[in-house]
């Protein structure tokens, strides 16, 4: 297959990863919806540490893909990853 084909997969599924985690983890841990969640997050500034949680995901299938040799997709996840860094350093900043 086209290697940016394969990174890009990768990047979707990690995003998805990442986004599954992170409700995951309030559907789990949060005695409140996911919405009155997020605004609690934003007020306090802990949404960098809700999203930092969310990419333990990304630890999945970044080493899935790995173990497949599926070394693009994996690529991928990882771009995913370094996105959400920036986004929490984003909120750790400003």
């Amino acid at each position: 297959m086209n290697t940016k084909k394969e990174i890009l997969i990768g990047l979707v599924v990690g995003i998805i990863a990442n986004t599954i985690g992170t409700l995951l983890y309030i559907l789990l841990f949060s005695d409140l919806s996911i919405s009155e969640t997020y605004k609690a997050a934003v007020a306090q500034e802990h949404v960098g540490s809700l999203l930092a949680l969310g990419a333990v995901l990304n630890l999945i299938a970044f080493f899935g893909f790995l173990r497949i040799k599926r070394d693009d997709r994996a690529k991928g996840v990882l771009l995913a990853t370094i996105i959400t860094a920036f986004i929490i350093l984003y909120y750790k900043v400003f």
